[in-house]
């Protein structure tokens, strides 16, 4: 892991001349990933970037949709006026917004970002989203209606929780890689099993980076005690913001645990309470920190599987920024 000494934060991080940047005759534009588990503190650097010299593509699967604010702890609106994000408030969240929505709309934003002479920073904690805009999609087989179907129909007969457990016993990577409560990526694991025989986890993704694409891979890190007492923190911050009245304005739209967009951490715990008619706000605040924590090892181990990604603390920003410097640089050349 990368190390700083420095203690000082930077005002902005910057670039040394704007000659470095990418034009869109480059064939290969600068771009930069910035990932790390959920509180490591992504946002808190997107603060110190020059806003004349980046763009935020967010990469959060919950981000995306409208409405879902504070229980996806989305950039503030003073931040988001700052600097420039995309793909951010995009999508009802009744709405499936798939990986393969995210890639065409990312690669929208990239382009649209370049032409403007600036850097795109792709930053979030959605794993998936960074390894298939890296290397595209799995070659897995696409559902036929007949399969669909079939699987639309076990899943009425015989319940989410079932299908789940079926998917854990066919494809336990996938099982374990995707939320009881997410009827949609299990459908689909499901879909791939019936119709191949294999599963869902067993195709690969292509070998080799879409276009030619050669970011700089930056991820943060801390210390677990660290990151947990950050994370109980910030699902603090989360209620004393108007986390439960955000559930509530939900709630008045006709809000569902079936809605796609409620299966992120941070919603889906008010609805499983719902559900069992066991409602307190410390017993859900209490699940969505140990659903965050757990969520936080998973997205590491995820991440490590990522090659060469330059780790960081995330409080050594003077490191990152010599790192992006350096990069730039490089690209120039």
């Amino acid at each position: 892991m990368a190390k700083s000494s420095a203690k000082s934060l930077p005002g902005h991080l910057q670039v040394k001349s704007s000659s470095i940047l990418p034009t869109t005759s480059d064939p290969t534009p600068s771009l930069i990933f910035l990932f790390g588990p959920t509180g490591v503190g992504k946002t808190d650097l997107l603060t110190n970037l020059d806003p004349s010299r980046f763009a935020v593509v967010n990469a959060d699967s919950i981000q995306v949709y409208r409405h879902l604010d504070i229980g996806s702890a989305k950039a503030t609106a003073e931040l988001q006026a700052r600097i420039e994000h995309h793909l951010i408030d995009i999508c009802d969240p009744w709405h499936q917004f798939t990986v393969a929505d995210f890639i065409e709309k990312a690669d929208l934003a990239i382009a649209s970002i370049t032409e403007r002479a600036k850097v795109p920073i792709l930053v979030g904690g959605t794993a998936f989203y960074y390894k298939h805009f890296l290397y595209g999609l799995s070659e897995a087989p696409p559902s036929d209606e007949q399969t669909r179907s079939k699987v639309k129909l076990l899943i009425e007969e015989k319940g989410r929780q079932w299908a789940h457990a079926h998917l854990c016993e066919v494809d336990p990577p996938s099982g374990e890689r995707i939320h009881p409560s997410d009827t949609y990526r299990i459908s689909r694991a499901l879909e791939v099993w019936y119709a191949s025989g294999r599963s869902l986890s067993s195709f690969d993704l292509p070998n080799t980076p879409r276009m030619g694409m050669n970011p700089l891979i930056i991820g943060l890190t801390r210390e677990q005690e660290e990151l947990h007492q950050r994370i109980e923190n910030r699902v603090s911050q989360m209620f004393a913001e108007g986390l439960e009245d955000e559930i509530r304005s939900l709630l008045a739209m006709g809000a569902t645990e079936a809605w796609p967009g409620l299966v992120g951490i941070g919603y889906r715990e008010f609805f499983t309470a719902f559900s069992t008619g066991e409602y307190s706000k410390s017993m859900v605040a209490q699940e969505i920190v140990r659903n965050s924590r757990a969520y936080a090892k998973r997205q590491m181990t995820f991440f490590k599987s990522f090659a060469e990604v330059a780790w960081y603390d995330a409080s050594q920003t003077e490191a990152v920024t010599v790192a992006i410097e350096r990069y730039l640089q490089s690209a120039e050349q």
